[in-house]
């Protein structure tokens, strides 16, 4: 009798966990939904009934226009991508090489270099001598270079990265040093193998940063280069549209000829599409433990 009840209470508790979890899910959904819905549908159809979750009339009006000039989209999204793969790949290098230093017992000073690290997450120099430093002394505008090297290491990252190399035993490294292995070898054999969700998160964080940066492109890149970063150039796609609305009275162009609030979603649907189809490869890692290692005796 006890042991039907307890099933009888666990296929209840397992239904209200389904249920509540594929709501959950919806509710996740459903903005995206929506913006692709709205993305689709004609600005008049908008402006009359609002935002919907499937078209009354539907229009590829605001892709035509963010596609108008397929040579720059294309251009954007290779740069995009280019400093997207390679800030990621060099960044998340240098935050686990300096996240598992930092953690050495045997680094003598990784206390004073973990202070100046902690430091920056308080102050910072400000936007000026931020600009100055880049345009004044390195000498990087109008180049990518000033767009990929202020993302490469980030406080937040080596600090994540530091506690979780915290984990994996010291022994290891010490056992590999009696097998006359260096400090370098024991970081690429042992310590990155068994970090893997670390550094997926961590470089996933650093792929998103360069993926939706345009703040620093707007600074250091100007109009006179013919491929900007794809939010930038996104960007400058609504605001052109933005001021064309605005105008529309001065310049007699029909305020319904002008898609603003449906290539705000198309641009959204633009720019967050290849993160949305390449986190699924990702996501594996964030729920993988650890497994892998042992000390030798």
């Amino acid at each position: 009798m006890n042991v039907r009840h307890t099933d009888r209470s666990s296929l209840i508790i397992r239904i209200v966990s389904y249920v509540f979890i594929a709501l959950l899910a919806v509710s996740c959904l459903l903005p995206f939904v929506l913006i692709v819905a709205t993305s689709l549908t004609s600005e008049a159809s908008i402006l009359k009934n609002g935002f919907n979750l499937w078209p009354k009339e539907f229009s590829t009006y605001a892709y035509r226009i963010v596609f108008e000039n397929p040579e720059l989209i294309i251009g954007s999204y290779i740069v995009t991508l280019s400093i997207t793969l390679v800030g990621t790949a060099v960044g998340l290098f240098l935050v686990a090489m300096t996240g598992y230093a930092l953690q050495r017992p045997d680094f003598h000073f990784r206390n004073k270099i973990s202070f100046f690290i902690y430091f920056t997450t308080l102050f910072s120099g400000g936007i000026v001598p931020f600009y100055l430093l880049i345009t004044q002394y390195l000498h990087l505008k109008d180049n990518y270079l000033a767009v990929l090297l202020p993302g490469l290491l980030s406080p937040f990252l080596i600090i994540m990265m530091k506690s979780f190399t915290q984990s994996i035993p010291h022994a290891i490294t010490e056992s590999a040093k009696i097998d006359g292995a260096g400090d370098f070898t024991i970081f690429m054999r042992l310590i990155l193998p068994m970090s893997t969700p670390a550094l997926a998160t961590i470089g996933l964080f650093i792929a998103l940063g360069y993926w939706n940066e345009w703040y620093n492109s707007m600074l250091f890149l100007s109009p006179d280069m013919k491929y900007r970063p794809l939010q930038l150039f996104l960007y400058n796609v609504v605001t052109s549209a933005d001021f064309i609305r605005n105008s529309a009275a001065a310049s007699n162009v029909p305020l319904r000829d002008v898609p603003l609030e449906s290539m705000k979603m198309a641009t959204a649907v633009v720019a967050t599409g290849p993160v949305i189809l390449f986190y699924p490869f990702v996501q594996r890692y964030f729920i993988q433990g650890i497994t892998v290692g042992a000390v030798k005796g």
